[in-house]
C-alpha cells in the first residue's frame, strides 16, 4: 500500500471529525429534538446531502458496477426510478410528515391506527436494522476497504481478523457521531462527505475513460458507446436482475416505503427546519439520484471494457478499477469519501435505532415522567449495546452462503411494502380501523413467505409484493367498509412548524421528471445505441421549450409576488 494514500485518506477522514466537533459542541443534545432532530433546523443543502450518503455505502458501489459488469445498465432503474418517487415524497408527504410534527413513522400508524400497529412496526424496524442493515453495511464496508488497502497483508492477519479490525473502527465512529452527536452530527458529516463522494465518484469514470482511450477521454468515450452497446442498455429484459417491467409495479413501492417511510431517511426530513427547506433537500436530493448511474454504474461498463468479460469475480471490478486509473493521492481520498459513505449508513441506521427505542419502546413502557436528557439517555445506551452486537456480527457473515445480498433483499420485501401499505391506506382513508391494518400486515407477511419459502411462482418478487399490495389495500378497504372507525380520523397540526412551501417546488419538480426520461432515452436503442440521432433532437427540442416555460412561470410568480407585497403595503398605509 502506498503511504501516499494512507496520508490522504487519514488527512480528509481527519478533517471531517474535526470539523463536525467544532460545529456541534455546542448543540443541545439533552432534548429529544435536539438529539433525535438535529433540534428541526436542517436547511435543504444539508437534508439532501445526508440523504445521499444515508443511501449509498460500499454495496451501492461494487454491487451496481459489478452487475453493470456482469449483465448491462438496467440496474440504473432502482437509482433513477428514485428520482420519481422523491417527487412523490416532497409534494405529498413531507407536507404531511411536517405538519403533524412527528419524530418517528410509527408516531403516525399510533395516532392513525392504534399503540398496538405502532409497537408491531416498531419492532419491524429494529430487527432489520440490527439484524441486518448494520452488520452486513459493515461487513461490505471491511471488505472494500480491506482490499484496497490490503489489511491482511499490512497486518499480517487473516481475513476474518482483518474485517473484525475494519468493522470495529467502523462502528467506533459511527457509534462517536450517532451516539454521542446526534442527528446534526451525522447530517453535517454527511455535508462533508457527500461532496467528496460526488467529486471522488465521477473521478473513477473520467479518469478511467482516459485509461480505456490510451490518454485520450473522447477516444475512451467512442470505446464505451461502440465497441459493446448493448452494455449501456437501460431498460432490462426478463433475464436481467432489474427487469424494466419492474419500475412500474414493485419497484416503485420498494422505493415509497424506503424513501418515504423508513425511519433511517425520513429522520433527515422530520428534522427539516421548515417545508420549504425539506421539499428543497427532497428535491435535490432527486437530482442526485438520476445522474448517480455516472458514477455508480458506468464503472462498471468501463471495467468490462478494460479487464474483459471473464476477469474474476464482478463485484471486485470497482476496487480494482480504482486502484488502477486513479492516481495515487487521489485514491487515497476517494478511499475516504468511500468510508464516509460507509459510515453514513451505519451511523445513520445506528441514530435512527437509538430514536425508535428512545421513544417508542422505552418511552411507552418506562419512561412517564422521565425528563428528555433521561430518555436521550437510554437511547445512547441503546445505541452502545446494537453497535457492539452489529460489530461482532460482522466477520461472520463472511461464513454465509453465496448469494447472501439478493437474499437479503429478498427478506426486505417481509416488511418494506406492507408497512408502506398501512401508511398509504391510513393517509388516504378516514374510516378504516386498526383491526385492518394489523390483518394486512398478517396476510402480506405470510403470504409473500410462501411464495418465496414454500412456492415456485416464478413470478420476480418486485412484481408479487405489487399484486399482494394491490389485495392488501382493497382488503383493508372492504374491512373498513363493514367495521369502519366510529370516528372519522383527524390529523392532528402541530403549529410550530412553518408549512409554507417552497414556491419553485413545481418547476424543480417537472425537471426532475425530464432528467429521469432522458436517462432512460440516453441508454437505450433510441439514445447512444441508436444511429439515428432523431429522437435525441427531439428530446432537446423538448428540453428547451420546457425551460422556456419555467422562465415563464417563474416571471409570472415573482410578478403576482410583487403585486402582493404592494397590496399589503397599501393596505398597512
Amino acid at each position: 500500500m502506498s503511504i501516499t494514500v494512507l496520508i490522504s485518506f487519514l488527512l480528509f477522514t481527519g478533517f471531517v471529525c474535526v470539523y463536525t466537533y467544532f460545529k456541534v459542541r455546542k448543540s443541545n443534545n439533552e432534548s429529544q429534538e435536539g438529539f433525535f432532530l438535529g433540534g428541526r433546523s436542517l436547511t435543504g443543502g444539508l437534508i439532501a446531502s445526508s440523504l445521499i450518503l444515508t443511501n449509498l455505502s460500499a454495496t451501492s458501489f461494487v454491487g451496481m458496477s459489478g452487475q453493470a459488469y456482469s449483465h448491462n445498465m438496467s440496474v440504473m432503474g432502482w437509482e433513477v426510478g428514485s428520482g420519481i418517487t422523491l417527487v412523490v415524497i416532497a409534494l405529498l408527504l413531507v407536507p404531511r410528515y411536517l405538519k403533524q410534527g412527528i419524530t418517528t413513522i410509527p408516531d403516525f400508524l399510533e395516532s392513525r391506527y392504534d399503540l398496538s400497529v405502532k409497537k408491531f412496526v416498531t419492532l419491524l424496524f429494529l430487527c432489520q436494522y440490527v439484524i441486518n442493515i448494520l452488520p452486513t453495511t459493515l461487513y461490505a464496508g471491511a471488505v472494500v476497504l480491506g482490499d484496497i488497502f490490503d489489511i491482511q497483508t499490512l497486518l499480517g492477519v487473516s481475513e476474518f481478523a482483518a474485517i473484525a479490525i475494519i468493522s470495529a473502527s467502523i462502528g467506533l465512529l459511527g457509534f462517536f457521531y450517532a451516539v454521542y452527536g446526534g442527528l446534526k452530527a451525522v447530517v453535517i458529516a454527511d455535508s462533508m462527505n457527500g461532496i467528496g463522494l460526488i467529486v471522488g465518484g465521477l473521478m473513477i469514470p473520467v479518469f478511467g475513460l482516459i485509461v480505456l482511450g490510451d490518454g485520450s477521454f473522447m477516444e475512451g468515450l467512442h470505446i464505451l458507446t461502440t465497441a459493446a452497446p448493448e452494455k449501456l442498455q437501460s431498460m432490462g429484459k426478463e433475464s436481467d436482475p432489474l427487469p424494466f417491467s419492474t419500475l412500474f409495479t414493485g419497484l416503485i413501492l420498494v422505493n415509497l416505503y424506503y424513501w418515504g417511510t423508513d425511519q433511517s431517511i425520513v429522520q433527515r426530513v422530520l428534522g427539516a427546519k421548515n417545508l420549504k427547506e425539506g421539499q428543497k433537500g427532497v428535491i435535490l436530493a432527486a437530482a442526485i439520484k438520476v445522474i448517480s448511474p455516472l458514477f455508480l454504474i458506468i464503472p462498471g461498463v468501463i471495467a468490462f471494457h478494460m479487464f474483459g468479460a471473464d476477469a474474476g469475480n464482478p463485484d471486485t471490478m470497482y476496487t480494482r478499477l480504482v486502484n488502477e486509473v486513479l492516481p495515487k493521492p487521489l485514491v487515497g481520498f476517494f478511499v475516504a469519501v468511500m468510508f464516509g459513505a460507509i459510515l453514513s449508513t451505519f451511523n445513520s441506521v445506528l441514530n435512527s435505532s437509538t430514536t425508535l427505542f428512545a421513544l417508542n419502546v422505552y418511552k411507552p413502557l418506562f419512561g412517564a415522567g422521565k425528563e428528555d436528557h433521561e430518555l436521550v439517555a437510554k437511547g445512547q445506551a441503546f445505541g452502545v449495546v446494537i453497535a457492539i452486537v452489529s460489530v461482532c456480527i460482522a466477520p461472520f457473515i463472511m461464513y454465509a452462503p453465496d448469494g447472501l445480498f439478493q437474499y437479503l433483499q429478498m427478506v426486505a420485501g417481509f416488511f418494506s411494502v406492507p408497512i408502506f401499505t398501512i401508511v398509504f391506506v391510513g393517509y388516504i382513508s378516514k374510516r378504516v380501523p386498526a383491526f385492518a391494518a394489523k390483518v394486512a400486515l398478517t396476510v402480506f407477511v405470510l403470504s409473500y413467505g410462501s411464495m418465496q419459502l414454500i412456492f415456485d411462482t416464478q413470478i420476480h418478487f418486485l412484481h408479487q409484493l405489487a399484486i399482494l399490495f394491490v389485495v392488501c389495500t382493497a382488503l383493508m378497504f372492504v374491512i373498513g367498509h363493514f367495521k369502519p372507525r366510529e370516528t372519522d380520523y383527524v390529523m392532528p397540526i402541530n403549529e410550530n412548524i412553518d408549512i409554507t412551501p417552497w414556491a419553485f417546488r413545481f418547476e424543480a419538480s417537472a425537471i426532475i421528471l425530464y432528467m429521469v426520461l432522458g436517462a432512460f432515452v440516453v441508454f437505450s436503442e433510441v439514445g447512444l445505441m441508436s444511429d439515428d440521432p432523431t429522437v435525441m433532437q427531439v428530446y432537446g427540442i423538448c428540453g428547451v421549450i420546457m425551460i422556456a416555460g419555467l422562465f415563464k412561470s417563474q416571471s409570472r410568480k415573482k410578478a403576482t409576488l410583487k403585486r402582493l407585497e404592494e397590496k399589503e403595503l397599501a393596505e398597512a398605509k
